[in-house]
């Protein structure tokens, strides 16, 4: 048990990296913040907790160890209520949390899982800068498209 890494573990490394090379950047534990957040995106107004299936009780995963079940079924529980009580504090403080389970950054699901991270720190922006209402700016008001940055690449003739 002593080897159980709480900091830099591999699901949090996964999204840290993706998140810094898409240009987000953030601050990691920041131990004023209730929790102590892996992932402190301050200027989207967001943390992103990073969870092991086990040690915080996702429920798709529930898997109590047969030998002393009774410890590991308080501590499991416990760790459900402080993560409960340090989410709403956050909240209360003006916060945006997510929380990613490590089984959605294993390779069939990370895909999606970083999509999901991406759009969520997105939209949070957008609310939080009162755009929310802009959202289809894209479009003139007489309803003529506007060029996107992402649009798809064009063939050029040579």
């Amino acid at each position: 048990m002593s080897h159980i890494r709480g900091k830099d573990t591999k699901p949090e490394m996964i999204v840290r990296r993706w998140l810094w090379s898409r240009g987000y950047r953030y601050r990691k534990h920041v131990k004023r913040l209730p929790g102590t957040p892996d992932i402190v995106l301050k200027k989207y107004g967001i943390v992103i907790f990073i969870h092991g299936c086990f040690w915080h009780g996702h429920e798709e995963h529930k898997h109590i160890p047969k030998t002393n079940a009774d410890f590991w079924t308080a501590k499991i529980r416990r760790n459900k209520e402080r993560d409960e009580a340090q989410k709403d504090r956050l909240r209360d403080m003006g916060w945006n949390v997510l929380t990613v389970w490590e089984c959605q950054l294993k390779p069939a699901a990370r895909a999606r899982t970083l999509a999901a991270i991406e759009y969520y720190i997105n939209h949070s922006y957008l609310m939080k800068q009162g755009d929310a209402g802009r959202i289809s700016a894209y479009v003139e008001p007489d309803d003529t498209p506007m060029p996107v940055a992402a649009e798809a690449p064009t063939e050029y003739g040579g």
